[in-house]
């Protein structure tokens, strides 16, 4: 089972994942009638492109979900992956936001 391995590269794999499952989700809930190329051409062309800082922000929720269910269960090698990934994503959101 992927709850019960720990390792660095699991963690990595996961928290880089889990985000695109996010937006994934974000999709389903916020834009129901549109394909995913109307979604993502929005997301695009945007000003700002405040809708996917919005949709990254959120995602990033599930990482927080999978580091806490491996913090607790005293995988941190697993959980460091995870982090890491997740600063990965901040940053980017990061500098979305703060170059445009």
């Amino acid at each position: 089972m992927i709850l019960k391995k720990d390792n660095l590269v699991l963690g990595i794999v996961i928290g880089l994942l889990a985000p695109l499952l996010g937006i994934l989700l974000f999709k389903y809930i916020k834009f129901k009638i549109f394909t995913f190329k109307e979604v993502f051409q929005y997301i695009y062309y945007e000003p700002d492109h405040k809708m996917l800082t919005v949709a990254l922000s959120l995602s990033l929720l599930l990482n927080a979900l999978f580091f806490t269910i491996y913090i607790n269960t005293n995988k941190d090698k697993t959980a460091i992956g995870i982090f890491s990934s997740t600063m990965f994503y901040g940053l980017i959101v990061l500098l979305i936001k703060t170059f445009n």
